[in-house]
C-alpha cells in the first residue's frame, strides 16, 4: 500500500462525530445532490452567479418552493451550494464539478442506477459472497454480466458509460506496448462490446483477433465488428470462463484481458490464468489491464476504486474486487506465469502488466 494513501488525519471528538454523521446521511445526501442535478437546480445557481433565490428557482424551475428550499439547504449542508448574507445562493466549487466534470456525472449515473438499490443487500452478499442486489434487475441472474444485454436501456447505458469512460483513456497508450512483439495473433479475453479489437485492429491492420465471451454478451461485440467493416480480422469464441473446463486455444500470440479479472473471485482469477498458461509458449504474451487501488497517483482514485468493489460484492459477482496489485500478481504466480514488466499511470487510473511463462525479468 501507498504511504501516502489515507493517512491518519487526527479529529477532535466533534469532528468525529460530525464525520460519523456524514456517513449516516451520505446515501440521503447522494439522491438529493443527484436531484438537483437532475431538476436542473445546479444549473440555475450555475447561471446565475451572483446569486439567485429560492423563490426565483422555483419560478424558473415550476417547482415549488418548498421543494426547492429542501434540496438547497441540504446542497448547504454537504458544501455543494453557498449562501450569503441577503439569502442569494450560488454553486460552490464542488457543485460546479458535480454539474460538469464528466467522470463525476458518469459515476453518480452508475451508482444511482446500477448499485443504489441493490447495496440495500450488502450484508446478505458479504455473508453469502453471492450478489444478493443483483436481485432488483430479476432473479434468473447468477452475475451482472449475465443480466447486462438484457437490462432496460437506461440502466445498461450508465454501466458502459463507466466502464467505457476509464478504459478509452488506457487503450491509446497500451496499443504500442502490446504490438512491440509483433504479434500477429490476439485474443481479447472478456471482450464486451468489442471496442478494444476494434481499436487494435484498426492499429494494425495484419493483425487477427478472437474476441471471447458469454455468448449473449459477444453478440454486441460481433454487432459492433460488423459495423466497423472488420469481420474478416476479428472472429469470435463464446466461452463461459467460470466453468473450469472451457479451455483457450493454443498459437495465440498475445492474449488480452482488460478490467476483466476484477470480475472475478481469486480462485477463479487462478484458474482463469492457469487455462491461459497451459497453451503459452515462452515467447507468447499475456497482458492484464486494471484498476490496482495501491498504485494510483491520488487519494481521490483510490477512494472511487476501494468503494466500486462493493458493487462487485452486491450486484456483480459476489466475490470480486478492485483488487491491491500484490493480490493480482500473486494469483498470476499461482498460475505458473510471472510477471515481466508493470506500466502504472495508465490513462486516468490503469495499470499494465505484462506477464509470460517465468524466466529473467524484462525491464
Amino acid at each position: 500500500m501507498k504511504k501516502d494513501l489515507f493517512k491518519h488525519k487526527p479529529l477532535t471528538a466533534y469532528d468525529a462525530i460530525y464525520e460519523a454523521q456524514k456517513i449516516a446521511y451520505a446515501p440521503l445526501i447522494f439522491q438529493a445532490v443527484r436531484t438537483m442535478r437532475e431538476l436542473g437546480v445546479l444549473t440555475q445557481l450555475d447561471d446565475h452567479k451572483a446569486g439567485i433565490t429560492s423563490k426565483e428557482i422555483a419560478k424558473n424551475l415550476s417547482l415549488s418552493t418548498y421543494a426547492v428550499d429542501t434540496l438547497l439547504e441540504s446542497g448547504l449542508s454537504c458544501g455543494v451550494v453557498n449562501i450569503d448574507e441577503d439569502e442569494l445562493y450560488n454553486l460552490s466549487k464542488t457543485g460546479f464539478y458535480l454539474l460538469h466534470d464528466e467522470m463525476t456525472r458518469i459515476n453518480m449515473d452508475y451508482n444511482h442506477y446500477i448499485c443504489y438499490q441493490g447495496m440495500y443487500k450488502l450484508d446478505e452478499a458479504c455473508k453469502t459472497e453471492k450478489p444478493a442486489g443483483l436481485s432488483v434487475f430479476g432473479e434468473q441472474w447468477e452475475t451482472l454480466y449475465q443480466a447486462l444485454p438484457h437490462l432496460p436501456e437506461k440502466i445498461k447505458n450508465s454501466w458502459y458509460a463507466f466502464d467505457h469512460f476509464y478504459s478509452d483513456a488506457a487503450y491509446p497508450i497500451v496499443l504500442p506496448i502490446i504490438f512491440e512483439s509483433k504479434p500477429n495473433t490476439l485474443m481479447d479475453i472478456g471482450a464486451n462490446v468489442g471496442k478494444f479489437s476494434i481499436l487494435a485492429a484498426q492499429y494494425n491492420p495484419d493483425i487477427r483477433i478472437t474476441m471471447v465471451d458469454l455468448h449473449d454478451q459477444l453478440q454486441n461485440a460481433i454487432n459492433n465488428v460488423t459495423e466497423a467493416g472488420l469481420s474478416e480480422q476479428i472472429g469470435s469464441l463464446a466461452m463461459d470462463l467460470l466453468e473450469p473446463s472451457q479451455n483457450f486455444p493454443d498459437g495465440i500470440d498475445v492474449y488480452w484481458l482488460s478490467q476483466f479479472l476484477s470480475c472475478f473471485g481469486k480462485d477463479e482469477i487462478i484458474s482463469i490464468l492457469q487455462r491461459i498458461a497451459d497453451v503459452m509458449g515462452e515467447e507468447q504474451h499475456l497482458y492484464i489491464l486494471e484498476t490496482c487501488w495501491d498504485r494510483q497517483q491520488h487519494e481521490a482514485s483510490a477512494y472511487s476504486l476501494i468503494n466500486t468493489s462493493l458493487y462487485f460484492t452486491a450486484i456483480a459477482s459476489g466475490n470480486s474486487k478492485m483488487y491491491h496489485s500484490d493480490e493480482l500478481i500473486d494469483c498470476v504466480n499461482q498460475a505458473g506465469l510471472s510477471v515481466r514488466r508493470i506500466h502504472d499511470n495508465i490513462g486516468i487510473c490503469h495499470t499494465l502488466f505484462e506477464c509470460g511463462k517465468p524466466g529473467p525479468t524484462q525491464g
